[in-house]
């Protein structure tokens, strides 16, 4: 194997994000009494959550803040009388049953079962610990480390700093390390940051428009393998 150790982040990369947050959407629009609340307010919606995604990795925002302050702009841009607070706290419980895999991820890491699997994520602790206990991928990884956890988010090298240390693993077995992700400015551009080798998914084959290169790129998550065993 030419890698030992395979870090892959959560979101677009082995679940499918977009039907888990349309549903939870969905959910909680309805339990406030919204029941058309996703298709009058999604677009609305994702695009302020892309900006505060974005403050996140920048490290403008935290986590904690960001899951509140998406559905306070939402919905003092709509006129909407919901309390911001208890409609995250009622997402984010229904986004953590929603655990849907991207194809290949489950064959994947069973194929993968020589290395030390992790994930690394910047999405919620309870969220992410919730959807990967009630998916196929229950048993696969040695750890789950959420920014929440860790104090800082990815792009920020003190995120690998923190999995470095949970794994023990030394600063010379770094060329032994891979990141997986769908996020340029997320995942791969803190693999470039910590000097470690980086795999963007790209599955929707986007044109990288960023002056952030990947050390690999793959379409479909059963490619991976044929990079992982050299």
């Amino acid at each position: 194997m030419k890698y030992d150790v395979i870090m892959f982040d959560a979101d677009d990369t082995l679940f499918d994000f977009s039907i888990s947050q349309t549903n939870a959407l969905h959910n909680t629009f309805t339990q406030f009494g919204l029941p058309t609340g996703l298709v009058d307010y999604e677009a609305d919606y994702k695009e302020i959550s892309s900006v505060l995604w974005r403050e996140l990795e920048q490290g403008l925002i935290t986590t904690t803040e960001l899951g509140v302050e998406r559905f306070s702009r939402l919905f003092l841009a709509n006129k909407l009388a919901i309390d911001a607070h208890r409609f995250s706290d009622a997402y984010l419980e229904n986004l953590g049953k929603e655990s849907h895999l991207i194809v290949g991820a489950e064959e994947l890491c069973t194929q993968l079962g020589a290395c030390r699997l992790v994930v690394i994520t910047n999405g919620f602790t309870a969220v992410q610990r919730s959807r990967i206990a009630s998916s196929p991928l229950v048993h696969t990884f040695e750890h789950i480390i959420t920014s929440e956890e860790a104090g800082y988010e990815k792009p920020n090298t003190r995120i690998f700093d923190y999995v470095f240390s949970k794994l023990q693993i030394a600063d010379t077995a770094k060329s032994r390390v891979l990141i997986v992700g769908d996020s340029l400015t997320s995942d791969i551009q803190g693999g470039i940051n910590y000097g470690i080798d980086t795999c963007w998914f790209n599955p929707h084959r986007k044109e990288n428009k960023l002056a952030i290169k990947s050390t690999y790129e793959i379409a479909g998550l059963m490619e991976l393998w044929e990079v992982v065993k050299g």
